[in-house]
């Protein structure tokens, strides 16, 4: 009897995975996943200096994991160590901005969470990487979104004249977001690859300006280079199949580096030299771990990065929104405030939602202090 049972078991858990796999093979194959690069992209692609065996690479070398670390070592401590105040208790201080009537001749900065934020230069409205869904991930199991006083929405986004997508990971290209935004997006700005999955998803190829390391181009008025970072990209289990990209945007009055993602490397002071200073540094500051160390840089390096990059202020972002990894949700604010004091370098630190001068500084107090 005992085995009879046993048998129908495991014959009902091959099921199970049967179907779960099947499933999930599916639903990798919507429209959500994007597309690989293909045609007259994908030669372009492939004379790229660092394009090798179907695959980009960085010019410096980037292990995925630090000498020291392992995945399985990784996965047992994300899975199955205690998180310590992984996520906030209570909800996250937000400021509700009118985004459609912000005053048209002022330079402006606001910071919807995470790497999300518009830039409001020359009259113009610049959006970069926008998640404005719930999860940053595929599944919604995983990657939720903070408790907010407010939660922005695509509708609060005004008209945007240039959208900049610095790569495809979900927690930068976010599907749902893109789709309910993109009738008022004119132009794209991303990095060489990532155009695939837009047009895919329905984005004109004659409004997207796809950019290799070292290429520039004018773009309403402003003009954007593209510069190396030390990351990775893809939307799957392949990696590397688009370009991951940090950009110098230039417009008439400002001079500000767009960080995306980057672990800390050689490339932050070989950007200063060539194309440096720079008013602003917008550099990732959150989801770091020692394991993962070349791929996302601790606090403290954000503060000698923006140096490098001879940046007058430095705008920390990649926080504040999304658990990633285990460090606690306050940890990156807290140890990059403290490296910036320590070297007397002036950061700027909003609440989400809250309106930034770009032509006036002024140091903000440290909002995160007493939330749980």
């Amino acid at each position: 009897m005992a085995r009879k049972i046993f048998k129908k078991t495991m014959q009902i858990l091959l099921v199970i995975l049967l179907i779960t796999l099947i499933g999930g093979m599916l639903y990798m194959r919507s429209d959500r996943f994007g597309i690989n690069a293909a045609g007259a992209r994908l030669e372009r692609m492939q004379k790229s200096p660092n394009y090798k065996n179907g695959a980009f690479d960085n010019l410096e070398n980037t292990p995925a994991l630090a000498e020291d670390a392992s995945y399985s070592k990784m996965l047992r401590k994300f899975f199955f160590e205690k998180k310590v105040r992984n996520s906030p208790s209570n909800p996250l201080p937000v400021i509700k901005t009118d985004l459609k009537n912000l005053p048209i001749d002022s330079n402006l900065y606001v910071w919807f969470g995470h790497s999300s934020y518009l830039l409001q230069l020359d009259g113009k409205k610049i959006l970069v990487d926008p998640v404005l869904s719930e999860y940053a991930s595929p599944v919604r199991i995983s990657a939720k979104a903070f408790p907010m006083e407010y939660v922005y929405q695509p509708e609060d986004m005004p008209e945007i004249d240039i959208l900049v997508i610095t790569h495809d990971h979900w927690d930068h290209l976010d599907y749902n977001t893109f789709k309910a935004i993109q009738q008022r997006v004119k132009h794209i700005v991303t990095g060489l690859g990532v155009a695939a999955h837009l047009e895919k998803w329905g984005f004109p190829t004659e409004k997207i300006t796809e950019l290799y390391w070292g290429e520039e181009a004018y773009v309403d008025g402003f003009k954007f280079t593209s510069a190396t970072a030390r990351h990775f990209s893809g939307r799957t289990f392949t990696r590397n199949t688009t370009l991951w990209s940090s950009f110098i945007l230039h417009s008439i009055t400002k001079k500000i580096y767009i960080g995306g993602d980057s672990g800390y490397g050689k490339h932050f002071k070989e950007i200063g030299e060539q194309y440096g200073p720079f008013d602003y540094a917008i550099l990732e500051n959150g989801q770091y771990n020692q394991m993962w160390k070349y791929i996302h840089m601790m606090p403290e390096e954000v503060i000698t990065a923006a140096n490098e990059l001879k940046a007058k202020y430095t705008m920390p972002v990649h926080s504040s929104k999304f658990a990633l990894a285990m460090h606690e949700w306050d940890d990156s604010l807290i140890r990059v405030a403290k490296a910036a004091e320590e070297n007397n370098y002036p950061i700027v630190t909003p609440k989400i939602g809250q309106v930034v001068s770009l032509d006036n500084y002024v140091k903000l107090p440290n909002w995160w202090e007493g939330i749980d």
